[in-house]
């Protein structure tokens, strides 16, 4: 597997951020949906990852600078076809590293509730994140989950 920053004009990219988009606005309520489409994947405070095996897509993460000391995990899919491979821990385990590299000293995430993201709050105890209030311009809700990593 090979991880790779940018990639956001391959169709592949496109269309796992379709499908990421689309589930997440099936599973969630109306106004509780973070998740950013390719614009706000072009920002520069944005590096966007996409890892691959040869010419397929297995999964794609980003990583946005919140400050100079905070990072945050945005748009994190497993291609349908490479889920149980590992590739969420392979692309979690880079953006890490990314953070470690850049300084900060805090990475931080939000997610949502119920079955469809429970893989993902699984994924992300495993590597020791632990739940926090919400950060940036988030809001409580009943829904939405805020889950932080020190790094030290």
């Amino acid at each position: 597997m090979e991880i790779r920053e940018g990639g956001l004009d391959d169709p592949q990219v496109i269309g796992l951020l379709d499908l990421h988009a689309g589930g997440m606005l099936a599973n969630s309520p109306p106004g509780t949906c973070h998740f950013l489409d390719l614009s706000g994947l072009r920002t520069p405070d944005i590096t966007f990852l996409s890892a691959w095996e040869g010419e397929m897509l297995l999964g794609i993460g980003a990583i946005k600078q919140l400050d100079d000391a905070t990072g945050e995990i945005k748009s994190m899919r497993t291609a349908e076809a490479a889920l149980g491979r590992g590739v969420g821990t392979a692309v979690l385990r880079h953006i890490i590293e990314l953070a470690r590299e850049r300084g900060y000293t805090a990475l931080k995430l939000e997610t949502g509730t119920g079955p469809a993201f429970d893989a993902a709050h699984t994924l992300y105890a495993r590597h020791g994140f632990v739940p926090c209030p919400p950060f940036a311009d988030y809001q409580a809700t009943d829904f939405n989950r805020f889950f932080v990593l020190a790094l030290g």
